[in-house]
């Protein structure tokens, strides 16, 4: 019988955690991710293009220090007005 209940995955702080965010302007993103993550080291990395190069990928890699911080960042990036998705 399978199991319903959701599973969720546990994960030992501080980690690296890998944001992905998508925007139509990969300079843009930049700032804001500079913005959101002031105070921390951080690394940026191209990932890919739509087809049409109207959207952009990036990789957003740091050191999260709880799951309240990870999901804070989240937060943050979701609320950005250049950044359309995190993932």
């Amino acid at each position: 019988m399978p199991d319903d209940k959701k599973k969720k995955v546990k994960l030992e702080y501080p980690c690296v955690w890998v944001y992905k965010i998508i925007g139509p302007d990969t300079d843009d993103m930049k700032r804001a991710v500079a913005e959101i993550i002031c105070d921390r080291a951080y690394k940026i990395s191209y990932s890919r293009s739509s087809t049409a190069a109207k959207y952009h990928c990036q990789n957003v890699e740091l050191l999260v220090e709880s799951e309240s911080h990870r999901t804070a960042i989240y937060e943050a990036l979701k609320a950005h007005k250049t950044i359309k998705l995190v993932l």
